[in-house]
């Protein structure tokens, strides 16, 4: 299971931190920390975290594939 945040877009209203404490963290008044890789055992609240971000900056991958890199093209 994975995790991207676009960082671009987070407005620092720490609603994952507060809902996934062990997977989110607030550092300082902007800058949020997260682990990319989590347990299964914290699906629940990295869901709850996901649907819960007013901005919608929090992509979960809850598949186990590997991730597939992307072949660039020769020319």
């Amino acid at each position: 299971m994975r995790l991207v945040v676009d960082l671009n877009r987070c407005q620092g209203f720490a609603q994952c931190a507060f809902l996934a404490p062990d997977v989110f963290t607030l550092h300082g008044e902007e800058a949020l920390l997260y682990t990319s890789r989590f347990d299964e055992a914290l699906r629940d609240q990295v869901e709850q975290a996901v649907a819960a971000c007013p901005v919608q900056a929090i992509l979960a991958d809850f598949s186990s594939e590997p991730t597939k890199g992307v072949e660039g093209r020769g020319g």
